[in-house]
């Protein structure tokens, strides 16, 4: 199972986003990838994303390269993901209150 690849949900696990979930759209260099949340359901942006601070899950949507956030958000109703990626995986801390 190659871990890095279009369509693979991952969560990220560097950054102001990390544990959160979010789909790889695009494989742009053997470093990066283009990831999207889609923003409207997890709160991450569309942005190109260092494949060391994803952790790749089992789970696999079906979509072609490059695909638009409508596209994703389609893909993940399809295979009843959208519950499930909206959840963080850990609890996000705000540190602007701490």
């Amino acid at each position: 199972m190659p871990a890095i690849e279009v369509g693979r949900i991952c969560v990220k696990v560097a950054g102001r986003e990390a544990g959160i979930k979010c789909v790889i759209v695009d494989v742009i260099d053997k470093n990066f990838v283009l990831v999207t949340g889609p923003k409207s359901i997890t709160g991450v942006k569309r942005r190109r994303s260092n494949i060391n601070h994803l952790e790749p899950l089992a789970q696999k949507v079906d979509i072609k390269r490059g695909a638009s956030d409508e596209e994703v958000i389609e893909a993940l109703k399809q295979k009843g993901l959208l519950e499930e990626m909206a959840k963080p995986l850990k609890p996000v801390l705000n540190t602007a209150s701490a």
